[in-house]
């Protein structure tokens, strides 16, 4: 096993516990893939991201052919798809996170784009969030969705089912889950007020100054 992949199985299983910790990803919710060189080291099916054995994180081809390890997440072609999408992620975090599955399941967000510009640090980190139509987990279904938004965007919503984010490193994905679920919240708290967007001068700003995705 070469030194990239033990330090992608320490990373998952590190971050893991952290989302498990900040009670993100509750009872065996939520699924965490790592892109190591020309392979896809992914957690099981049916596990706890607060207690995850390296050892035992399944190891995939970029075709999706089981290598090592235990049985993959379901949600494989997800994963997969993103990362087809998106060449340039390193790391997927997808997450049933409960302000993100909250506002993935409003019939009234806007398809496009369900996070509005509150803050700029949703602006830097997310970017547009479109919510991608519903399909049972593990469906093959999601992918051509999945693929298209992915050359677009950094994450997206599923709706009735969460979040997937994606970052150039897995701090990257775990910070930008994170901000994508706390910005969820403010939405949902603020919903029905008149709130104060940034505009297109504001955000423009932004992109200049970071170079955003």
């Amino acid at each position: 096993m070469s030194p990239e992949e033990i330090a992608a199985r320490e990373n998952i299983c590190k971050w893991g516990r952290v989302l498990y910790q900040r009670g993100l990803a509750p009872g065996s919710s939520g699924n965490l893939s790592q892109r190591c060189g020309d392979a896809l080291i992914v957690t099981p099916t049916n596990a706890c991201l607060g207690d995850l054995d390296p050892a035992r994180l399944a190891k995939l081809d970029l075709g999706g052919h089981m290598l090592d390890g235990d049985a993959p997440t379901k949600e494989v072609p997800l994963h997969l798809a993103f990362y087809e999408g998106r060449p340039t992620a390193r790391a997927i975090v997808h997450l049933h996170s409960t302000y993100a599955v909250a506002l993935a399941s409003l019939a009234d967000i806007p398809a496009n784009n369900a996070l509005p510009p509150v803050t700029p640090y949703a602006v830097m980190r997310l970017g547009p969030i479109p919510v991608l139509p519903y399909a049972r987990p593990g469906s093959d279904a999601i992918a051509a969705p999945v693929r298209a938004a992915a050359a677009r965007h950094t994450a997206v919503l599923l709706a009735n089912h969460g979040p997937v984010v994606s970052g150039t490193s897995f701090e990257a994905a775990v910070f930008a889950s994170e901000e994508l679920e706390e910005t969820a919240k403010l939405v949902l708290l603020t919903r029905g007020m008149t709130l104060r967007h940034l505009d297109e001068d504001q955000i423009a700003e932004l992109d200049a100054t970071y170079r955003l995705r």
